[in-house]
């Protein structure tokens, strides 16, 4: 991932070999009694490279302050955070929002309301539908949904930008205070506030270049996102959204699909964690893949992906194809019977063997290609430390979780499998190392 210094101590040696050459002119023109000075090389220029910006830095931490407050208050675990600016388009009005949940597993940029400041509400405007009225949308989550105003701001990240992007904001005022019935049908808590949600917002960053693609592409479609018209009265029509990841943008895209480089997908990098946990964890996150000096693939085994993202896990010598590999998730979620759940108060759908247990899993691409992703589990209530936030080998029965709609015949491979590993997710139809998207690859 580093910078080749082998290079630059190459183009030293080169620029000393002509210093040399030069001094060993013989003065030609000159008599043998009177030698003649050496004429003065001409130095040979030398380019400053210009520094990488194709990175943000990745924080596990104990999560924003709203969080921890009230009776309810908690603090974050596996959940890892980055930093976003949005700016009014063309101003200096702008906001730089910390704790924003990164995704491998989602499509699309979503900021609580809360958090945004007034002078951002007032100035960020509305995405209008072909009925001029503001455009609203819905987004499905395994634990729920959230519903808000589809907005444009200048998205920046690390040194990557994106100007006019839309973006969601969750639990917007006006017509949008109240989710229609078809967003609300499809189950689970309608996650409005920073505590619900565990972050300020969500970047997701997964292998879809846009939050809907085909599916919302029609009037009346949906899919993991579902599009609205929003008049004063409240929103209820469904209406088509173009999946463009430039101008002029419709759907939420994916940030990285949207930049002018680096946009073939993202290297999260993140350092191994001790068993017992450690309170604080930092990594990066680069974006593009194979783009720069920084964001190579070394001898990372590449798994192609179906449509929707998914590889096949093979557990115990089952077949599991609708299996991902998921920065969002704060745990791996898989279905055993044969290991202990918890019984202590609200750790009942968490796994709590008696002691460390070796798991054997293999991953198969739509390629064919198969990696390792085995790994420990520990017990989820007495292994972590009291103050650990960065937790690895902790899971969960998924079919145990109040309110989850589990994926059936899935293994989710959630954070703690990122520990100490480089994990690549590249975009759809994008170019990377050689093979198109979408992949992973670790």
């Amino acid at each position: 991932m580093l910078s080749d210094a082998g290079g630059m101590m190459r183009q030293i040696l080169i620029v000393l070999l002509l210093a040399l050459l030069g001094a060993c002119s013989d003065g030609g023109g000159t008599t043998a009694n009177t030698p003649a000075s050496a004429p003065t090389p001409t130095p040979t220029p030398t380019s400053t490279p210009t520094p990488l910006a194709n990175f943000t830095t990745v924080t596990i931490d104990a999560g924003p302050a709203a969080l921890a407050a009230g009776p309810n208050g908690y603090t974050a675990t596996n959940l890892p955070y980055v930093s976003v600016t949005l700016c009014v388009h063309g101003t200096q009005t702008c906001q730089t929002i910390d704790h924003v949940l990164l995704d491998t597993g989602s499509t699309g940029l979503r900021i609580i309301k809360s958090v945004l400041n007034a002078n951002m509400l007032a100035g960020l405007p509305h995405q209008t539908s072909p009925a001029g009225n503001p455009v609203g949308e819905c987004y499905q989550y395994v634990d729920g949904y959230v519903f808000g105003s589809v907005r444009t701001a200048d998205f920046s990240i690390g040194g990557e930008s994106v100007a006019s992007m839309p973006f969601q904001v969750i639990a917007d005022d006006g017509a949008f205070q109240t989710a229609p019935a078809s967003c609300s049908s499809g189950g689970g808590t309608a996650l409005t506030t920073v505590q619900e949600f565990g972050a300020n917002g969500i970047i997701g960053v997964g292998t879809m270049a846009t939050d809907c693609a085909s599916a919302c592409m029609v009037n009346g479609g949906s899919g993991a996102a579902t599009y609205y018209d929003c008049p004063t009265s409240g929103c209820a029509t469904v209406i088509a959204r173009a999946a463009n990841t430039s101008a002029p943008f419709q759907q939420l895209p994916n940030p990285v699909a949207a930049f002018a480089v680096n946009n073939n997908g993202t290297i999260v990098s993140l350092p191994a964690v001790p068993p017992t946990g450690a309170a604080t964890l930092t990594g990066t996150v680069y974006f593009g893949i194979g783009t720069q000096t920084n964001n190579g693939l070394g001898n990372a085994r590449i798994l192609t992906t179906d449509s929707a993202g998914d590889l096949t896990a093979t557990y115990k010598g089952t077949q599991l194809p609708n299996s991902f590999l998921d920065s969002g998730s704060n745990l791996y979620y898989f279905v055993d019977s044969g290991i202990p759940m918890c019984t202590q108060t609200n750790f009942t759908s968490f796994y709590c063997p008696p002691s460390p247990l070796a798991l054997a899993v293999t991953l198969t691409g739509v390629n064919a290609a198969t990696a390792d992703a085995s790994f420990t589990l520990y017990n989820a209530y007495t292994q972590p430390a009291a103050s650990a936030n960065a937790i690895p080998g902790i899971g969960a029965n998924p079919n145990a979780v109040t309110g989850f709609h589990a994926i059936q015949r899935s293994f989710d491979f959630g954070l703690p499998f990122f520990y100490g590993r480089n994990v690549a997710t590249a975009i759809e139809g994008r170019a990377a190392g050689g093979i198109a998207g979408p992949f992973y690859a670790f």
